[in-house]
């Protein structure tokens, strides 16, 4: 049987299932939520499809997305990284990983929670859209700007507004499924 779908997914089966399975889906785990939003920062400049098919690469090159074992990666092992043909080589998207679990890690040891302290851009629930076309899906909004904000003040990198609004869509903090597609929620 045929489904509808959001128009961006289009045919290919890695998509659709991150579209039927994953995207609009609210996650709350922080650790899941660290990992998203580092591989949402490796999307810059690229098309997401792109970090999708190498996801199990990173989550292989980064220790599952760690971060204390990430926060101990040295030049040597950014140098075996940017060898990787398996992720994006480039030297500022593999340190901002780096640099994003530092930043984790200092947050949370300060007693924080990070999933709260995200999921608060939203008021602690999902924000559900009623978009019939991703042409009328905005870039960023108010909240994925002061999100970003909030973020780059804590030392997180590579998180700017537009990034985090597809954060934000990704984790199900912002469900833009469109109306006509079965993933979306009356």
């Amino acid at each position: 049987m045929e489904v509808t779908r959001c128009d961006w997914v289009g045919a290919d089966p890695i998509y659709q299932e991150y579209h039927d399975k994953l995207w609009g889906k609210p996650v709350f785990d922080s650790l899941e939520l660290f990992e998203k939003l580092c591989l949402d920062g490796q999307q810059a400049g690229l098309s997401w499809i792109t970090i999708l098919k190498k996801q199990q690469n990173y989550e292989a090159a980064f220790a599952n997305f760690d971060p204390k074992i990430i926060v101990t990666f040295d030049d040597e092992k950014i140098e075996e990284l940017m060898l990787n043909p398996g992720i994006v080589r480039n030297r500022l998207k593999i340190n901002s990983i780096i640099k994003n679990a530092r930043a984790y890690l200092e947050f949370i040891e300060q007693g924080n929670d990070f999933s709260a302290f995200l999921w608060e851009f939203v008021g602690g629930e999902p924000k559900l859209n009623h978009f019939t076309s991703m042409s009328e899906l905005p870039a960023q909004t108010p909240e994925s700007e002061a999100m970003s904000k909030a973020l780059k003040k804590l030392g997180f990198n590579f998180v700017g507004p537009t990034i985090c609004y597809a954060f934000m869509q990704a984790v199900g903090m912002v469900n833009d499924h469109t109306t006509d597609c079965f993933c979306y929620q009356k």
